[in-house]
C-alpha cells in the first residue's frame, strides 16, 4: 500500500458496525476496509437480503435485521458507520449508543435546518462524529495538497472544479424524490473541498437547474462561485447531461498559484460507471517567469475506494489520539452545508435584472 494511505491508517482498527447496504457501501466502503485492514464486524439494511449478500460478497461479519440488533451485538469499542440517505440520518442516529464515534455519509441532511439538527443530536448524545466528505482524501487531491502546502505553486489565488459528464441518475432512484440534488449531493464534494483549502467563504453566487433529459430531478447542472476577495477567483461547474460522447467530457480540479499550476483529472466521472484513468500534473514557472512545460507528478489509488480510507482512518486515528483534529467533523461539515444553502438561497433568489440599454 502506497506509504502515504499507510499514514492514515490507525495503529489498531476498530471493529467497524455499518448500516445501510447501498451501492457506495458495495462500490468504495468495503472495497476501502479491505484494502486497509479495518474489520467489519457486521451490516444491516431495511431490505435485510442487500446486507446479507455483501457480507458473503467481502467475507466480512455477518448481516442484522436492524439497527437495533446490530447496536446490542456491537463490541464495545466499535465505530459506526452510516451510510444511508441524508433524510434518514436523524431517524438512525437516535438508536446510537451515547457517546460512540460514527461516519455518517454525506451530505449533512437534506438542507441547513437538518443539519443543525444533526449537529445538535450528535452533541446531546456526546458522539464522536465526522461526515464523509472523502474528496479530501483522493489520492491525487493528497498529492496536490502537499504541493501547495510546501510551496510548490507559491500562494494559491484560484482553483476551479468543471465536470461535464453524462451522469447515469437513474442509478439512485431516491434522488427522485429529493427536493434538492446536484449541489446537495454532488458539488458539496467541491464546496468541501475548496473550504479546506481557502476556507470558509464571505458570500456565494450560484444558479442550479434541471436538464431536459432528467426532469424529475430537481437539478443536474450547477454554476457556482465563491467569494473569497477580490484577488481569489474559485468556481464549480458542473453538467451531467453532456449525452455526446466520451472526446469531449472533461472531469477536473485545477490550482493555480503564484509561481505554478496543478491539475488533476477525476476520471471516475467520465464514462461513469467504468471510469477513466486519473491524472495529476503540475507546471511551474522558471526563474525568468516562464512556464517549464506539464509534468506528471506520481500518485497511487483513485478516488473510490482509496479515498474511503482516509475518512473512516480519519475519524479513528483522532479516537486514538494519533491525530490531534479531525479535519471534516460535524462542527466543519456544519460549515460546509452552510454554503450549500447559501448556494440555493442566491439560485432561488433570481438574481439580478437585466433592464437592457436606453
Amino acid at each position: 500500500m502506497n506509504l502515504r494511505f499507510a499514514d492514515l491508517i490507525p495503529r489498531r482498527p476498530r471493529p467497524i458496525g455499518i448500516i445501510g447496504a447501498g451501492g457506495i457501501v458495495r462500490d468504495a466502503h468495503l472495497p476501502a476496509y479491505k484494502l486497509a485492514g479495518f474489520p467489519v464486524f457486521g451490516i444491516t439494511d431495511t431490505d435485510s437480503s442487500r446486507a446479507q449478500d455483501l457480507c458473503a460478497q467481502f467475507a466480512v461479519g455477518k448481516p442484522f435485521d436492524s439497527t437495533e440488533s446490530l447496536v446490542n451485538a456491537a463490541p464495545a469499542d466499535a465505530v459506526y458507520d452510516l451510510a444511508v440517505p441524508a433524510s434518514a440520518i436523524l431517524d438512525v442516529l437516535p438508536m446510537l449508543p451515547d457517546g460512540v464515534a460514527v461516519l455518517i455519509q454525506k451530505p449533512l441532511g437534506e438542507d441547513l435546518a437538518q443539519a443543525r439538527a444533526i449537529h445538535h443530536l450528535c452533541r446531546r448524545k456526546s458522539l464522536i462524529a465526522a461526515v464523509n466528505f472523502q474528496l479530501r482524501w483522493a489520492p491525487y487531491v493528497l498529492a496536490a495538497r502537499r504541493l501547495i502546502e510546501s510551496g510548490g505553486i507559491g500562494d494559491l489565488h484560484d482553483v476551479e472544479a468543471r465536470v461535464t459528464v453524462y451522469m447515469p441518475w437513474h442509478l439512485w432512484t431516491f434522488l427522485e424524490r429529493a427536493p434538492r440534488v446536484e449541489i446537495l449531493y454532488h458539488s458539496v464534494h467541491y464546496v468541501d473541498l475548496i473550504r479546506s483549502f481557502l476556507g470558509q467563504p464571505a458570500r456565494v453566487h450560484a444558479l442550479t437547474v434541471k436538464h431536459p433529459d432528467t426532469l424529475k430531478l430537481h437539478s443536474t447542472r450547477s454554476s457556482i462561485a465563491l467569494d473569497y476577495g477580490p484577488s481569489v477567483r474559485a468556481t464549480i461547474t458542473t453538467n451531467h447531461g453532456h449525452k455526446f460522447g466520451i472526446d469531449q467530457q472533461e472531469s477536473y480540479l485545477k490550482f493555480e498559484g503564484a509561481r505554478g499550476a496543478i491539475k488533476a483529472t477525476l476520471g471516475l466521472l467520465m464514462d461513469y460507471p467504468r471510469g477513466r484513468t486519473d491524472a495529476l500534473q503540475c507546471c511551474t514557472l522558471n526563474d525568468l517567469g516562464e512556464p517549464d512545460g506539464w509534468r506528471d507528478v506520481p500518485f497511487e489509488g483513485t478516488w473510490f475506494p482509496h479515498a474511503f480510507i482516509g475518512s473512516m482512518g480519519s475519524l479513528q486515528r483522532f479516537i486514538e489520539g494519533t491525530s490531534p483534529t479531525l479535519p471534516t467533523s460535524v462542527d466543519d461539515a456544519l460549515q460546509t452545508m452552510a454554503v450549500v444553502e447559501a448556494c440555493y438561497q442566491d439560485s432561488a433568489s433570481g438574481g439580478t435584472p437585466v433592464t437592457g440599454a436606453p
